[in-house]
C-alpha cells in the first residue's frame, strides 16, 4: 500500500514521541509525573456543566449542527471579546466555531496557501502550526525566537525572495512554549509588516487570561480593528478547563472567516449543541473561576521555580501561560530529547523537549504546570537525583 507523500513531514510529534517513553516508564512500573502535556488538571466549572447537563435531556439538541444553528454562541463570543478589548465585532461575518483553536490554525492553511507558498512561522512554537502548512502544500519559514530578543521574531531577518512568495505569518502571544508576551506596539508592528507584504496575519491566543504581572496581553485586533490582514483564535480550553470539549472559535477578517467556513463545511460540522450551551455560558457567566485558575498556576509557578533554583537550576519566573521554559544545563543542552526520554525512563518525570517545537528550541525543556505544588516540589528532587547521578 502506498500512502501521500504529505505524510512524511508529519512523522516526528513531539507529543507522540513522549507518550511512548511514557508508556515504556508506565512498564517498568515508575509512577509517572506528567509535566510534558498543557492539558490543564483543573475541573470545568460547575455552572459550564450544569448547562451541558441539563442540555442532554433536551432531544432538540441531539442532531447535526450547521452553522447557522451556532448564532447564539457566535454572539456570545462577539459579546466576549467587544467586553475585553473594546473592539466591534460582528458574529454573523467575523466568527467561526471551531473544534479547538488547533483545528483552526492546522486548516486555515488550506484556505490561504497554494502548493509552494511560504508561511512566516515561530521557532519554536506549536507544532500543528507547521503541520497545517504541510498538508496544504506550502513551504515554512522559520523565524528564530531567542532569548537576547525576548523570544521575539525579528520581522527585517526575513529575506525578500521569500516575502515575495509569502502568504501568512503565525504568532502566539503568550508564546507556548517559551511563555514570552508581546506588547500592543509589536503587534503593530507585525500588522504593518503583514500589510507592506501582503501576507495574512494569524494570531493563536489561548494563553489570553493566564498572566500573572502586568497588563493583560494584547488582541492582535486591537492592532487592527478594521481587521485588514488578521484573524485570531481562541480555545476554552485553557481559560476554562474544557480541552477535552474541544471547542474554541475564529475571529477575524469576514474573507478569511469566510474561507475557513469553507474549508470547515467539507472536514465536519460542528459541535454538539450542549457542548455550544456550556461554553456560552462561560462566557457569558461569572469569570470567578478563571480568576481562580490564574492563581492557582501562579502558585504553582512560583513553588516550580523556587523548588529549581533551590537545587542550582536557575530559570526565569514566567509572567504568562502554565509552562516553565528552562535552558537545560550542561551536558545535556545539546539534546534535549534524550534528556526527556532519560528522565522519564530512570525516574517518571515525563517534560517536552525543547526541540520538539522547533530547531531554536534545542537546549531547553518544557514543563508543564498541570499538578499541585507538592507533586511539583517531589518532580524537582527526582529531578536532582537524575541529574547528581548522571554528573
Amino acid at each position: 500500500m502506498q500512502l501521500a507523500d504529505r505524510l512524511t513531514p508529519l512523522q516526528a510529534n513531539v507529543f507522540a514521541d513522549m507518550d511512548r517513553a511514557k508508556a515504556k516508564a508506565r512498564a517498568a512500573g515508575l509512577d509517572v509525573t506528567d509535566l510534558s502535556l498543557g492539558s490543564s488538571d483543573l475541573p470545568t466549572p460547575a455552572p459550564v456543566l450544569d448547562t451541558i447537563a441539563r442540555s442532554l435531556q433536551d432531544p432538540a439538541t441531539h442532531g447535526y449542527l450547521l452553522f447557522h444553528g451556532t448564532g447564539a454562541f457566535r454572539r456570545a463570543a462577539a459579546q466576549w471579546y467587544e467586553r475585553k478589548f473594546g473592539v466591534p465585532v460582528d458574529p454573523e461575518t467575523e466568527v467561526l466555531p471551531l473544534i479547538g483553536s488547533q483545528e483552526g490554525t492546522a486548516h486555515l492553511p488550506l484556505a490561504v496557501l497554494n502548493p509552494g507558498d511560504f508561511a512566516l512561522l515561530l521557532d519554536p512554537g506549536y507544532p500543528s502550526h507547521a503541520g497545517g502548512v504541510h498538508l496544504a502544500g506550502g513551504q515554512i519559514y522559520t523565524m528564530p525566537l531567542l532569548a537576547e530578543n525576548n523570544f521575539l521574531p525579528v520581522f527585517e531577518d526575513v529575506p525578500i525572495p521569500v516575502l515575495e512568495q509569502a502568504r501568512m505569518m503565525v504568532l502566539s502571544y503568550p508564546h507556548n512554549p517559551t511563555t514570552a508576551t508581546a506588547s500592543i506596539d509589536f503587534f503593530k508592528q507585525a500588522v504593518a509588516f503583514c500589510d507592506q507584504h501582503n501576507l495574512v496575519l494569524v494570531h493563536d491566543f489561548p494563553y489570553v487570561d493566564l498572566y500573572f504581572e502586568g497588563s493583560p496581553p494584547p488582541s492582535v485586533l486591537q492592532a487592527d480593528p478594521q481587521k485588514r490582514v488578521s484573524i485570531e483564535f481562541f480555545t476554552m480550553s485553557k481559560s476554562y478547563n474544557m480541552g477535552g470539549f474541544r471547542v474554541g472559535y475564529a475571529i477575524g477578517n469576514p474573507k478569511l472567516i469566510r474561507a475557513l467556513r469553507q474549508v470547515k463545511a467539507v472536514v465536519d460540522f460542528n459541535q454538539y449543541l450542549g457542548i455550544l450551551n456550556g461554553a456560552i455560558e462561560a462566557l457569558s457567566g461569572s469569570q470567578e473561576a478563571v480568576a481562580q485558575a490564574v492563581e492557582t498556576f501562579r502558585q504553582r509557578r512560583d513553588a516550580f521555580v523556587d523548588a529549581l533554583n533551590r537545587i542550582g537550576w536557575q530559570v526565569p519566573r514566567p509572567q504568562a501561560a502554565m509552562y516553565v521554559w528552562a535552558k537545560l544545563p550542561d551536558p545535556w543542552a545539546i539534546n534535549s530529547m534524550q534528556f526527556a526520554i532519560d528522565l522519564v525512563e530512570q525516574t517518571g518525570v515525563a517534560v517536552a523537549p525543547g526541540s520538539g517545537f522547533g530547531k531554536s528550541g534545542e537546549g531547553y525543556v518544557r514543563f508543564a504546570l498541570v499538578h499541585d505544588p507538592s507533586i511539583l516540589e517531589t518532580a524537582v528532587e527526582r529531578i536532582a537525583e537524575f541529574m547528581k547521578s548522571k554528573r
